[in-house]
């Protein structure tokens, strides 16, 4: 699929589940349109303290940002959220996805970025590390992670 094909597909699960901003995409999506289009972004709103030590996605570090959601310890809302993207993310048109460990603190990201202008937000669905599996544990149900995708340890 190509990167239009893929981003029409996003929005039109955005529009479907009433969705406050573009759409959202599957971790295998993500990847590929990262791998396909250089200009498109991937802000991972995790703590610095997840990434440190559950992992990171591997791809090209320009593509890359971080700008936590909230902060470690604590889990206190970051309140330099929102300034943070903008002095990363000038450009309100460019295609942003957004990443968290499960989807949840994702799709705050999106809203509150098409909320201030940015036009092109999309929700990766299951996160980084997925939902939670019979034992309690992530990585096995869904996500960036259990769908194989290049990722580095802690």
């Amino acid at each position: 699929m190509s990167t239009d094909q893929t981003l029409q597909a996003a929005r039109q699960r955005g529009q479907e589940q009433a969705l406050p901003y573009a759409g959202a995409v599957t971790p295998q999506e993500a990847f590929i349109l990262l791998q396909n289009d250089s200009k498109i972004l991937l802000v991972d709103v995790r703590t610095n303290a997840e990434r440190d030590w559950v992992g990171r996605v591997n791809i090209n570090e320009a593509q890359h940002l971080a700008v936590q959601w909230s902060l470690y310890p604590g889990g206190t809302p970051n309140p330099d959220f929102l300034a943070q993207l903008q002095a990363s993310v000038t450009d309100k048109d460019s295609v942003i996805l957004f990443l968290c460990r499960s989807g949840v603190r994702s799709r705050h990201g999106a809203k509150l970025a098409t909320e201030n202008g940015y036009n092109n937000c999309y929700d990766i669905l299951q996160g980084f590390e997925g939902d939670k599996d019979q034992q309690g544990h992530r990585k096995t149900v869904g996500g960036w992670c259990q769908n194989n995708l290049p990722w580095l340890g802690a």
